[in-house]
């Protein structure tokens, strides 16, 4: 199906504006392609945790919702996401000067897609591969993220 960028960019924006937990967290969409969205997370005190690193919950939550945001990305308008299962491999502690994950659809169906999420520590402008998120998502009717 072919998406048109700037409707996938606002859908996802308003959308990802109602997550409180997002919002808690302090992450922030900072890319979207149809089937592409990129999350960042500014480490700080409030989502580390006991050792310093980014809680393994922020990076699930950021990984879970940009694998999330691309499969809503390629989704019909009236329908919105609901992730079903994920997997997530935890390679190495979440330190750095910002948490990237970036989601990307692989393979969308109507009813069930197939995202992962990669997601990285950036420092310095080098990135570490942190995390690999698959997650299924199922669509949902009359929920497509903007109205509801």
């Amino acid at each position: 199906m072919d998406v048109e960028p700037a409707r996938a960019d606002q859908r996802v924006r308003a959308s990802f504006a109602k997550q409180g937990l997002m919002k808690t967290l302090g992450a922030a969409v900072t890319s979207v392609e149809p089937g592409h969205v990129v999350i960042e997370l500014l480490p700080r005190p409030e989502v580390s945790q006991q050792h310093g690193f980014v809680h393994a919950g922020a990076v699930s939550a950021i990984a879970d919702s940009a694998a999330g945001y691309a499969a809503l990305s390629m989704m019909p308008l009236g329908r919105g996401v609901l992730t079903t299962e994920f997997k997530i491999n935890l390679l190495a502690p979440g330190i750095g000067d910002r948490i990237v994950a970036r989601g990307k659809v692989v393979k969308a169906g109507r009813t069930l897609t197939l995202a992962q999420a990669e997601v990285f520590a950036i420092k310095g402008g080098s990135e570490r591969l942190i995390a690999l998120l698959t997650a299924t998502l199922m669509a949902i009717e009359g929920r497509d993220g903007i109205a509801d």
